[in-house]
């Protein structure tokens, strides 16, 4: 099947043959996709920096420009002109080639996701498989960087980070597998379709302990607060990233943040409906309020962005023990048991199955 693109993308590149048509339209889109991501990654770090500063009674940074939104440019500076410093002993291109294994599965996931109605850079209907995919690629980076390095607290660290990793994918997994039958598709764009009429037609009601299970596991997926113990410093001196610095270390960490938007939109569009007005069907409200769109998603994808933050401003690191019962002995029979749930909601026509 040729792929589609625009008219007015069409009429401006008419002198052009089809197929470079084509090439030059997605290429466009997956820069442009890029960069508002890489953006959006930048300023979720000012965010993050203000929002705990005023969780703790503090200012937080404000003398970098206006409101201090010039500090994430002085942050990308400061990495910029730091020496990249490769262990005489590690494995360098595997050293190297570590990061971007790690950041750009993470990017190639945003080709899937439906941003607003109609558009999605690739319509594909197994999207939630490529998603899985490649989310569980980005193992491979962190292990490669804690063995590349040749050094025991870096190798320590990643395979506690692939531990944690593997544990939480399952429950991840499991959780999807609800949501597929609940949609009845694995393609994202009918996932949100599904869920019409309203908020009280999300996913989220019927799915709930599946919501609180992938949302908690996306959390620990991307190893962040309060299951960031792969990054101890008391413990292994900062993790599988010990010997990186410079714009090497700051590929793992634009990974993170772009792992922590990509869970937050995953979140919005299998349990909440994605760009969906949580009004549609309201027919009292104003028209713009029940109308589906961009903005509906970008609110509750800053909405649990919001929750990343604050969970690490409230919660203490859990011991490895902990994290890894959770994952093992409650998540995943907890997904199990409401996929039979499911099932049997499904055959009964109890709820949204019902005639």
């Amino acid at each position: 099947m040729t792929p589609m693109i625009p008219e007015f993308a069409a009429s401006l590149l008419a002198f052009l043959p089809a197929w470079i048509q084509v090439v030059v339209w997605y290429g466009a889109v997956a820069v442009i996709l890029f960069i508002s991501v890489i953006l959006l990654m930048a300023f979720l770090t000012l965010a993050e920096r203000r929002v705990i500063g005023s969780i703790q009674a503090r200012i937080g940074p404000n003398r970098v420009g206006p409101f201090g939104l010039l500090q994430p440019f002085a942050d990308v500076l400061k990495l910029l002109v730091k020496e990249i410093v490769v262990p005489s002993s590690s494995s360098k291109f595997l050293f190297i080639v570590a990061p971007l294994l790690a950041l750009i599965p993470a990017l190639c996931t945003w080709a899937v996701m439906p941003l607003w109605p109609g558009f999605t850079v690739s319509n594909i209907n197994a999207g939630l498989l490529y998603i899985l995919a490649l989310t569980s690629a980005g193992v491979y980076g962190v292990i490669l960087a804690g063995w590349a390095a040749n050094s025991k607290y870096a190798f320590l660290g990643a395979m506690r980070a692939a531990a944690q990793m593997v544990a939480y994918e399952i429950a991840m997994g499991f959780a999807l597998v609800g949501v597929v039958m609940a949609a009845g598709s694995l393609n994202l764009g009918e996932i949100i379709d599904a869920q019409r009429g309203g908020t009280f037609s999300y996913f989220f009601w019927w799915l709930l302990p599946l919501f609180v299970v992938y949302f908690i596991s996306g959390l620990a997926e991307t190893n962040r607060a309060p299951f960031d113990v792969v990054e101890g410093e008391s413990e292994i001196v900062a993790g599988f990233h010990v010997e990186y610095s410079g714009m090497a270390f700051a590929v793992f960490f634009v990974a993170e943040y772009v792992n922590m938007i990509l869970i937050s939109a995953l979140t919005s569009v299998f349990f909440f409906g994605g760009w969906l007005s949580p009004f549609d069907g309201y027919t009292f409200l104003p028209n713009w309020l029940q109308a589906p769109g961009f903005l509906w998603l970008f609110l509750k994808v800053s909405f649990f962005l919001f929750c990343f933050l604050w969970f690490r401003a409230t919660f203490p690191r859990y011991r490895y023990d902990q994290i890894m019962r959770l994952g093992w002995k409650i998540f995943i029979p907890v997904t199990l048991v409401w996929i039979v749930v499911l099932m049997a909601f499904k055959y009964y026509q109890i709820g949204p199955w019902s005639v």
